[in-house]
């Protein structure tokens, strides 16, 4: 089955008992048993599992070649799941550029159980290596990243990865999104979406999920999920289930209108930078060409020549179609600036290190008609 079925018809069935074709909301806490300790249907408390839960996760195994998916009350709740895993002395090799939630988890919780995180940029596959030693049990890769675009090769990752049985090789697909990139074909163990942003895709959902293809691994996972309970709630599951019914339609327009987005901004004569990763000079380029197929995604991000805050500041305030909000992913077009909003949690000697600059500007481009995204951006900027 190819993707654009899947995205409709994979892992789902239609009600047995009405024949209706989208999965009911089983507002529903518990479930009868006919004998005590016999769930029926293998459902007795929807902690563990409810129906409309099931319909998402088979989804979600099926759009990302994976055999189990698990949904979680958000991205954050599912990295966490993958993070519990581990103890006081394990170490962890992260990409350096990383959401701004995902590293305050990292550096400002999970640090403080005496896990050991080490940062580094994971196309200098030399520096990784001379990382891993007998204590490291994650890799945590995000391709492309947030907001600066960097990608990391991930079939190279998972070369290295899996020379060491003790390691799980884990990738958040956010911004690629399974329509454009595979990570458990390249060698991923698990892979992470904040399903709130380009799953759900219509901004009203907080969610989050993981991927695997190992069996073994999903029961870790489900029991981790199941123990501290951060599952995701019956009506949210029927809110990403729907959005991803047509995530091949909105990412490819994401695709298209970010590419012209792109385009504009590199011919402006006040931008200075732009990231994008179907830029030819784009550093990481290449990577992007191999990997991510059918596109090079919705997120464009930039800097001004002037270098200057109040500038970036200034053409925020201007936009009128493009919202000036955080979070991503949806159907309309976001602006954001990372040093002030989603990237505030990380300390401002780190973001200038990675190159968050106070001058960046984040664009979520939308599926509005692409002429109107950039008479916005032309005068906004003039």
């Amino acid at each position: 089955m190819k993707f654009n079925t899947k995205a409709i018809h994979g892992g789902q069935h239609h009600d047995p008992s009405t024949g209706a074709v989208m999965p009911p909301v089983y507002q529903t806490s518990t479930y009868a048993q006919h004998n005590p300790g016999e769930p029926n249907n293998g459902y007795e408390y929807s902690r563990a599992a409810n129906p409309t839960r099931t319909a998402l996760e088979n989804a979600l195994a099926s759009i990302e070649n994976g055999t189990r998916g698990l949904a979680f009350s958000s991205g954050l709740a599912a990295t966490d799941c993958v993070l519990r895993g581990l103890k006081a002395g394990d170490e962890v090799i992260a990409m350096d550029d990383l959401y701004g939630g995902t590293y305050r988890m990292f550096t400002r919780i999970y640090k403080n159980s005496g896990i050991v995180f080490h940062f580094v940029d994971m196309n200098d596959l030399e520096k990784f290596q001379s990382l891993i030693n007998e204590n490291t049990r994650l890799v945590w890769v995000e391709t492309p990243t947030n907001p600066l675009m960097k990608l990391a090769d991930i079939e190279a990752i998972a070369t290295i990865t899996k020379k060491h049985p003790n390691i799980l090789f884990a990738v958040d697909n956010t911004f690629a999104t399974p329509y454009l990139q595979k990570p458990l074909d390249l060698g991923a163990d698990i892979v992470m979406h904040s399903a709130t942003k380009y799953l759900g895709g219509h901004s009203d959902v907080i969610a989050g999920a993981l991927i695997v293809k190992d069996e073994e691994l999903g029961n870790q996972l489900h029991f981790q999920q199941f123990a501290t309970g951060a599952t995701l709630g019956p009506q949210d599951s029927f809110l990403v289930l729907r959005g991803i019914k047509t995530l091949h339609l909105r990412v490819q327009r994401h695709c298209e209108n970010g590419a012209k987005v792109a385009d504009y901004l590199v011919n402006h004569p006040k931008v200075e930078r732009v990231y994008y990763p179907g830029l030819e000079n784009h550093p990481f380029h290449e990577i992007a060409k191999k990997q991510m197929i059918g596109g090079f995604g919705g997120m464009v991000t930039f800097t001004f020549k002037s270098g200057l805050k109040q500038d970036s500041i200034d053409f925020l305030k201007k936009l009128k179609v493009f919202t000036l909000a955080e979070s991503l992913g949806g159907v309309e077009s976001l602006a954001n600036h990372p040093a002030l909003m989603t990237h505030a949690s990380i300390p401002e000697d780190k973001r200038k290190e990675i190159g968050i600059t106070d001058d960046l500007v984040r664009l979520s481009v939308g599926v509005e008609d692409v002429d109107d995204l950039i008479e916005d951006l032309k005068q906004a900027l003039a």
